[in-house]
């Protein structure tokens, strides 16, 4: 009896360890005091914020608990005071929210909450002492990565000891069915000291006015930088309405580099900081702010109200653990001369839509405080929100009749002043592999020039054919753009050139490179594939092109300014380096042009007056090859990919991202006839996209359509991501596609607990713990059965489970059989091996450039 004893207290400690994982571990904070928060039941779980990592890290899960806001543009907030008193370092983020519920969140750090209630209205304020911002989400913001080896220092002596969380809900029509929101943020924290240590730099004018009427306000900031170097990686900016951009900068020797710029009515959450800025002793830290002051008839002041104005740019740096500042500030101009010199960017108004207008205006405690004298302004009301509405969808207007259209290879698309579609194609010319030989010398000169009309304007609401032109110039056309004043620009491969046509005009009105001799000099292009014409300089950008690997640019009258790029070397392709330059699109908002750099499989961005690379974008989903890109003003960058090479699974298809974060928000195909090598795309700013294909020799209209999203994501803690990759799970399988497990994994290696799912419900849970229970009770009767049975009540001490299951047809009544308790490791499980799969992937073929 004693034998069964132990093996039953052995079963039960083994069971409740496994049950463990639904057991509170503020345990293992000694100093914690607890602060377990009442919440409803659909956010069972959020009531254990503390979650253990192991011996040195843990998880702080900083959630709302359970509310139901009660009008649109409300503003809650929430603190959590921190489980140790020792130094502890936040190392990452996840953020727990769902676009549906949540316009944005801010999370700051401070020592004393503006009150001790489980939630309040943040028009209470946020702190009563100084707080910082450590974290800012927004929808179709990017999330705050923190490099590796850096983290926020938090607790000890000098560190935040609470962490205060708002919420703004924007819509509260996502609340129609009563439901507890639990939206927040979950930190990972360590005791190990980090080598690296995250700050916060905040510039911020305090004495600008902004006189009525005023078309062009600047707030200028500068401050000399004279502590230990520090390294940029984030930045944010914050105004109220009359802000046009913010932009800031190091100066160092009179030269300017950016470190940021942005427009202040797109989401104000931290952008990455695009290359690397370090500052050290001696340099300048400089911003501006643009303001307009049309529509007031008073003067605006700097302050915290709707009706005031703020300009703050914010900076997240690291540096070296012993020469660490946690939090610096800059409110004074010491050089205004010096903003003379000012990069023109920084002038540049960027354009928004109202429709695009997304993120907050909710200025609370934080951004109001007078960092220099610690004096606060007036407590901030909320003012109206215009929101970012990018709940659509592409899709192709089925009932367009230009589908249809008889014509060549489609080789370029444009839209002219007027919004019609301008289409060129090839006529009765094909590009095949006898076009050229190996000098890229075209080789069916005797066919003579196209003898159609290659360029046709056609009305995009009917497809009627306006206007034709392009009869007998052309052999191999390319490359389309339209300038501001509704001239054509081509390219053509086999003439190796690039003309200027006037709408009416039967002659070119320039002509740049020589007729059928390719050359890589300044007078010369390889097969220029396309040009973009900047609407303010006039200044021409060429892309040179299948034999060539360069972008060139010359004057409006056609005198060579500059070129920049090279050939891809072996192994990743680097910044400015190009595998067919294909397509150009400019964004005259950022100062860049972007060029699709087709072979890599890539976008890049160059600053279009220096020609400085700027970013990438590049997605798994583009495949081996990207060919064309086209920018619409207020933020939307579209773009086609090309047919996936044998093997591969990414398919063929268009699509539309953020520019500002290179997010891919949309992909899209045609429902009449299919892609087979999309050449082209344009897209006008109501987001109708034109594609053309140069081997369906088809072109297709997409417009935008509402999209519903799924509606289960209202509930609190189910991220949208999350829904994203059960989507993507469910159609890679049904497809029989591979599964990305990039995200998931990233927080594996944390060996982060998640937290029950505030579905789980209460009786689930203790469903779970009650099981071993049962179970253990089951095998004492049986266990006592067997003895009666088998051994007449003399124990043998020994558990045989296999002859016990074995037996078990033999069942008897009459009493409890004695169970053999020996042995009980001599029987294997015969199916001792694993069924696990590796994924394996064969070494991709060699690229073929394909032509075209």
């Amino acid at each position: 009896m004693a034998g069964l004893i132990n093996n039953l207290l052995i079963l039960l400690l083994v069971f409740q360890n496994t049950c463990l994982g639904f057991k509170n571990p503020l345990s293992v904070f000694k100093r914690y005091k607890d602060t377990t928060r009442s919440l409803s039941s659909e956010c069972l779980g959020n009531n254990r914020p503390v979650i253990s990592l192991g011996l040195t890290d843990f998880a702080l899960d900083i959630r709302m608990p359970g509310v139901t806001p009660k009008q649109s543009d409300t503003y809650l907030c929430m603190s959590l005071r921190l489980p140790v008193d020792e130094e502890a370092y936040v190392v990452d983020f996840r953020p727990q929210a769902s676009m549906d519920t949540v316009h944005h969140m801010l999370l700051f750090g401070c020592n004393v909450p503006s009150s001790t209630e489980n939630y309040w209205d943040c028009d209470e304020g946020i702190c009563t002492d100084k707080s910082n911002i450590l974290y800012a989400w927004a929808r179709n913001a990017p999330p705050t990565r923190l490099p590796k080896g850096v983290g926020f220092k938090v607790g000890g002596e000098t560190g935040s000891k609470y962490f205060v969380l708002q919420v703004h809900y924007g819509d509260v029509s996502a609340f129609r069915d009563k439901h507890k929101d639990c939206s927040g943020v979950t930190l990972h924290l360590t005791h190990q000291r980090q080598p690296l240590i995250a700050g916060m730099y905040l510039m911020m004018s305090v004495n600008t006015v902004i006189p009525p009427g005023e078309k062009v306000v600047d707030a200028d900031i500068a401050c000399h930088y004279q502590k230990y170097p520090m390294h940029l990686f984030a930045y944010r900016v914050h105004t109220h309405r009359l802000g046009k951009v913010v932009s800031g900068y190091r100066v160092r020797n009179g030269q300017w580099t950016l470190i940021g710029r942005q427009s202040p009515q797109l989401p104000q959450a931290f952008y990455p900081v695009e290359h690397p800025v370090h500052i050290s002793f001696g340099d300048t830290l400089a911003a501006r702010c643009v303001f307009t002051g049309e529509g007031r008839t008073t003067e605006t002041h700097i302050g915290g109200t709707a009706s005031d104005e703020m300009c703050n740019f914010y900076i997240m740096y690291y540096m070296e653990a012993k020469h660490a500042v946690s939090y610096m500030t800059c409110t004074q101009n010491i050089n205004p001369d010096m903003f003379r010199s000012i990069p023109q960017e920084a002038n540049i108004p960027i354009p928004v839509k109202s429709d695009m207008i997304m993120m907050t205006h909710g200025h609370h405690h934080e951004e109001t405080k007078k960092t220099d004298d610690s004096s606060s302004l007036k407590q901030p009301k909320r003012e109206e929100e215009e929101v970012l509405d990018q709940d659509f969808h592409i899709e192709e207007a089925v009932d367009w009749p230009g589908v249809n259209l008889k014509l060549g290879q489609v080789s370029g698309l444009a839209l002219d002043p007027k919004n019609n579609l301008v289409i060129f194609h090839r006529g009765d010319h094909v590009w095949d592999r006898n076009s050229f030989d190996s000098s890229f010398v075209y080789q069916q000169r005797g066919l003579g020039p196209i003898e159609q009309n290659t360029i046709l304007v056609i009305d995009p609401s009917n497809a009627e054919v306006l206007d034709s032109t392009g009869k007998n110039l052309f052999y191999l056309p390319h490359g389309l753009s339209i300038d501001k004043d509704g001239n054509y620009w081509v390219t053509d491969v086999a003439l190796h050139q690039v003309f200027k046509l006037g709408v009416h005009d039967k002659e070119p009105l320039l002509i740049l490179g020589r007729s059928l001799q390719p050359g890589s000099d300044k007078n010369h292009f390889c097969q220029p594939t396309d040009v973009a014409v900047d609407p303010v300089t006039g200044n021409i950008y060429v892309s040179d092109g299948y034999c060539n690997s360069r972008i060139v640019v010359f004057s409006p009258n056609g005198m060579f300014i500059m070129q920049w790029g090279e050939e891809t070397s072996v192994g990743k392709a680097k910044p400015g380096q190009f595998r067919i330059p294909h397509s150009l699109t400019l964004v005259p908002e950022f100062g860049q042009l972007c060029v699709a750099d087709r072979e890599n499989g890539r976008i890049q961005c160059f600053r279009s007056e220096t020609g400085e690379f700027t970013r990438e974008i590049k997605h798994k989903l583009f495949g081996r090859e990207l060919f064309a890109v086209s920018y619409i003003p207020g933020g939307l960058l579209f773009a086609v990919n090309g047919m996936p090479y044998p093997g591969d699974i990414e398919p063929v298809q268009g699509f539309m991202m953020n520019f500002s974060t290179g997010e891919i928000m949309d992909t899209f195909i045609p429902v009449r006839k299919s892609f087979e090598m999309p050449h082209d795309v344009v897209a006008s700013e109501d987001k109708t996209v034109y594609v053309g294909d140069v081997h369906a020799k088809t072109v297709w209209k997409f417009t935008s359509t509402e999209k519903m999203e799924h509606r289960s994501v209202k509930k609190a803690g189910i991220e949208v991501q999350e829904i994203k990759e059960a989507e993507t799970v469910i159609e890679a399988k049904l497809k029989n596609k591979p599964v990305s497990t990039e995200s998931p994994k990233k927080w594996e290696k944390h060996h982060m607990v998640e937290q029950a799912s505030p579905g789980i419900s209460f009786v689930l849970i203790t469903t779970l713990l009650i099981i071993p229970i049962v179970v253990l009770l089951a095998i004492a009767v049986f266990i006592r059965w067997r003895k009666t049975r088998v051994y007449g009540g003399k124990g043998s001490g020994g558990l045989n489970l296999g002859n016990f299951f074995a037996s078990h047809k033999s069942y008897s009544r009459k009493g409890f059989d004695r169970l053999s308790t020996e042995g009980s490791d001599q029987e294997k499980d015969e199916d001792d091996g694993t069924d696990s799969e590796e994924e394996y992937s064969a070494p991709p073929p060699p690229p073929v450039s394909s032509s075209s």
